[in-house]
Parts: C-alpha cells; structure tokens; sequence
C-alpha cells in the first residue's frame, strides 16, 4: 500500500510516498516559499531532481501540486493507490498518548494545544485541512513529536516551579523529535541485538535534542515546554538563565517577546559565532583558527556531554551512543569530541569509521559503550503509524 508522509511548516510543505510494509521511497520533494509569488515545488524521484516555480500563495494549492505532481511524475497513476496521508504534528500535550486518526473533534484538540506550540500547530493544522479537502475518502493519521516521551515519569518532566502551573496551564517538559528518537533507539536495539538496551540519542542537527531510551521507552529527553529548551542549536540559545530575558530587555529596551525572539533565531551557533548557524560554517571557522566558531563548537559539545553524563546516572548505565540528523549524520568533528569527553564511560572512538558516513558502528569493538551513526527517517516512523491505524 501506498503511504504519503507530510511534514507542513508555516511557509514550507515536505512530502515523501512510501510503499509499505516494504518502506520503500517512491518520491520525495518538498514545497517552499509558500504564499511567496515565486514559490518552488521539488520532487526527487528515480535519482531525478524535478524543480518547478510558481506562485503559490497558500498551503491548498501547494498541496493541489503536490498531488498533481505525483500523477504528473509517474509516482501514483490515480489518487486512489493512496491509502493513508500521516501528518507530523508538533505538539500533541497530554491529550495525545500516541498517534490517532484524524477526525474533526481530533483538529480541534489540536488547535486547542496552538499556545504550548504557536509557531508550529497552526502550521500543522493548516496542512492537515488543506489534504483533508483534496483526499476526502483517505484515512489521515495525525503522528505527534510528543508521544514517544509521554513514557517520562514526573519528576523528569515537572518543573520546580508553582505546582498550579502544571495544573491550570500543563506547564511541563514535552519533548519533541518523538518520531526520530523512537525510530533511532529501535534501530539501536537492533544492532546490539538487546531489546533492553539503555540508548542515548543525539539528534543533532538546526534543532537538536538529547534523548535517553531505557528499554525501548523514552525516560528523559532535553527539549522542554517548547524546542528552545536544552542545549545549543544552529539558532536557539538552549538553556539560559530566565533572568537574562528581564535583563537584557531593559538594557536593549525590548519586550520580553523580542528578548525570548532573540533566544530562539539570533542565539547558539549563530549568536556564538556571530556568522553563521550552518555547522559546516562552524567547522570551517574552527579550521581557520576562527575564535568564536571554537568556541560555539566546544559550547555545544559540553552541553551535549553534559546532558549524556545525566543521562547515563539516571538509567544506571549505558549501552549505546547514536548520533543522527543533520550535523550528527555528518559532522565526524562533533562526534569526535563528543565521544572523546565521553572516555570515562569507556567508550573509545574508530577514527577510521568516524570519518565515513551511513549506518555503522564508531566505537571500537572492545569499547564498554557502543557508539554508532544511524541516520534517521522520521517519513518511516509515520508511515509505519498510517498503516497500524488504518490496517
């Protein structure tokens, strides 16, 4: 059967079919600039890579191309070889234990939640109603970043704050990158041929997250309340103290909006550095002898460490490191240093393997703790969630 995965952001529309069980990629593409006049669509099929630019000025035309693309393209021959539509869904509270079909009474719930996630739900919804419109007999499946950490106990998601909070406002640690960490840990497993195994995973790529995995359940993970939580990422500052927002907007006299704006696209590699958000620039500033990429660099990997070493005291050990996304697929720098600070756990790196890429084992094979690069597929997870549902 064949599945279509959709990730809908506020100006951007990524897609990928899948046939499944097989979990093979027919194509994939992404819709950008959308209510742009200069729109772009992109569709990757066959090795091939198809660009098209219009003017699209909202997410119902953009998913009108998409479906007319995959016609237009060969990837289905009629609309009806498309079984299943799974929508990421960014925040899906308390009130979503895991993924569900989606129905009216289930968009609602969602819109309900726009106040934990304000830049990314209504975003969300906007794609769910525009392919709800254009597919009205195929299940959709909405699969949320958050489910995969509502296995978390109360004293790692409550904060220390005014109980009330949490009972009047769902004040709490969520978590996001769900779908990615759950996919990660499994592979894990499945490489150390453990079901049991204690996985830590560092997705790391523009946004980045640390996630422990006890047991194939997620017991803790570094995000928060919302994606700015935790460490250093290509825009966002990662913890800070909260009084720094009082502080700095009196002395640049902004509003706390604008000081917590700062923190989420003026901070961490590109706040560091002063130059650039891209890990690449960041390496390459390094290489030149660039002070201050150093030092969002070593930044970044402290904070890493930091949440790792909590990480393996909290579940009482480790068995495995897995590196994926963006920067952990493909920065061997990162977890070269990573990996180095994490030599008391005895864990030693194969430089050799560190500088490849794809799916392999990075720590040598009399390592205690295993490390590996398992890059992610988080079209997958939501696919396998479509077929579970609508199966």
């Amino acid at each position: 059967m064949k599945i279509l995965a959709v990730n809908a952001g506020s100006s951007s529309l990524k897609f990928q079919l899948l046939v499944m069980p097989e979990e093979s990629v027919i194509t994939s593409g992404i819709v950008e600039r959308i209510g742009w006049d200069d729109a772009i669509i992109t569709f990757k099929q066959n090795g091939q890579k198809i660009t098209e630019t219009f003017q699209i000025l909202n997410h119902k035309f953009a998913v009108e191309l998409v479906i007319q693309g995959l016609i237009k393209h060969g990837a289905i021959q009629s609309l009806d070889e498309i079984k299943g539509v799974g929508h990421r869904v960014v925040q899906g509270g308390e009130i979503f234990k895991t993924s569900v079909l989606i129905t009216d009474e289930v968009v609602e719930q969602i819109r309900s939640l726009n106040d934990l996630a304000p830049l990314h739900n209504p975003a969300n919804i906007t794609g769910i109603e525009a392919f709800r419109k254009a597919l009205p007999d195929v299940p959709q499946v909405a699969v949320f970043d958050t489910t995969f950490h509502q296995t978390m106990t109360e004293d790692a998601f409550l904060y220390a704050a005014p109980y009330e909070w949490y009972q009047k406002y769902h004040v709490r640690k969520y978590g996001f990158h769900g779908t990615s960490h759950q996919y990660v840990s499994e592979r894990a497993a499945v490489l150390l041929n453990n079901p049991k195994a204690k996985v830590i995973v560092a997705h790391l790529g523009n946004g980045a997250s640390i996630c422990a995995v006890d047991g194939g359940k997620s017991v803790d993970t570094s995000m928060g309340l919302t994606p700015l939580e935790g460490i250093p990422m290509g825009t966002r500052s990662g913890n800070i103290d909260p009084a720094v927002l009082m502080l700095i907007a009196g002395k640049e006299d902004k509003t706390y909006g604008e000081v917590l704006d700062d923190l989420n696209k003026k901070s961490g590699y590109l706040g560091v550095s002063g130059f650039s958000n891209d890990s690449r620039d960041i390496i390459d500033g390094m290489n030149r002898g660039d002070y201050r990429a150093t030092l969002a660099h070593k930044i970044q990997v402290k904070r890493i460490v930091d949440y790792i070493g909590s990480y393996y005291l909290y579940m009482g050990g480790l068995d495995a490191i897995c590196f994926t996304a963006g920067i952990g697929e493909n920065a061997p720098e990162i977890r070269r240093d990573v990996i180095k600070a994490m030599k008391p756990l005895g864990i030693e790196l194969d430089v050799s393997e560190n500088e490849k890429r794809g799916e392999r084992m990075i720590s040598t094979p009399d390592s205690k703790v295993k490390a590996f690069i398992i890059p992610t597929n988080e079209e997958v997870m939501i696919a396998r969630e479509c077929v579970r549902l609508t199966a």
